[in-house]
């Protein structure tokens, strides 16, 4: 479902910093964590500000690439800057980050929830970047999202996508974690994020541990291979057909 303009927090602090070069506070809330802060430029990240993983996401791309949950448009810039060769596709559930995108020199640029039935084309690339298992929402989806995927790859395709494992945070320091909660799995989180007046509904996260990922990919016949792992608890994974 398309995200109404007066719900959009991050689709106005994207139009804001676009349009005037500066923003108010883009605030992330969350049950299980204190108040944060998402700096607003970072959304407009060139290449050489990206953290390594993006980087290296950026330069495995081959042949068509759709770029999913594209927010400003910046890995998808990028990739032009770099003279990318085929076909750059954003997708992205935010009508004013969409007009963003667009105002910044992209097309396609498509408006559309990722886990909708809509044909919107075939590709060899599909990236899903900045903790892009987050779109999953909960382990339980999983099956639904490699389903999507299944859609939308070409023969031959690739799936770039980068996450991290939350078991940091359950560390008691001896080497041994405590997670408060069984019953579900530790990397489920729940957001709701407000720029100036502007609150959004609160939605689902996925943070996926690497083994985790590779154990589902490999239930849903993918193969998923570990690129690159970040400074902290994160990653960059691969995901193919079998």
């Amino acid at each position: 479902m398309v995200i109404k303009e007066n719900k959009d927090p991050m689709g106005t602090a994207i139009a804001d910093y676009y349009h005037y070069k500066k923003a108010a506070k883009l605030r992330v809330f969350s049950s299980m964590f204190y108040e944060d802060e998402i700096p607003v430029p970072y959304l407009f990240r060139t290449y050489e500000e990206m953290p390594k993983l993006e980087q290296k996401a950026l330069q495995l791309c081959k042949g068509d690439v759709l770029d999913v949950g594209a927010a400003s448009g910046c890995h998808s810039v990028a990739l032009k800057k770099m003279g990318y060769p085929h076909q750059i596709t954003c997708l992205e559930l935010s009508r004013l980050s969409c007009d963003v995108i667009k105002a910044r020199g992209l097309n396609p640029v498509l408006c559309v929830d990722f886990f909708s039935n809509e044909r919107i084309g075939h590709f060899d690339t599909i990236l899903f970047l900045m903790n892009g298992t987050s779109i999953i929402g909960k382990l339980e989806r999983v099956p639904l999202f490699f389903e999507r995927l299944n859609h939308l790859l070409k023969p031959n395709g690739q799936v770039l996508i980068d996450s991290s494992d939350l078991i940091y945070l359950y560390d008691k320091g001896d080497g041994t974690y405590e997670i408060d909660n069984t019953n579900d799995y530790y990397g489920e989180v729940d957001y709701r994020m407000q720029y100036k007046n502007v609150k959004g509904e609160p939605f689902d996260c996925l943070y996926l541990d690497f083994k985790t990922l590779k154990q589902v990919s490999h239930d849903c016949g993918y193969v998923c291979e570990l690129i690159l792992e970040g400074e902290h608890y994160d990653y960059l994974a691969m995901l193919k057909r079998r």
